[in-house]
């Protein structure tokens, strides 16, 4: 990994960024109409920071270059 990319190529910023949005919503008590609204946000939000911490890991992993 000698060449440099910038931060918003970066695969690994981005995810790690998803995660962070997805953490503030259910934080923040983001609304889903019908059912239970607290149980819902927490599966959503618990689905979506694990994928995002995934695709975060594997990006870094397959990164052929240094974030610059």
């Amino acid at each position: 990994m000698d060449s440099l990319k910038p931060w918003y190529l970066s695969r690994t910023v981005w995810a790690s960024l998803v995660a962070i949005t997805a953490s503030l919503a259910g934080l923040l008590g983001f609304p889903i109409e019908d059912g239970e609204t607290d149980a819902l946000v927490d599966g959503f939000v618990q689905a979506v920071v694990a994928l995002a911490s995934l695709f975060a890991l594997f990006g870094r992993l397959v990164a052929r270059a240094r974030i610059g």
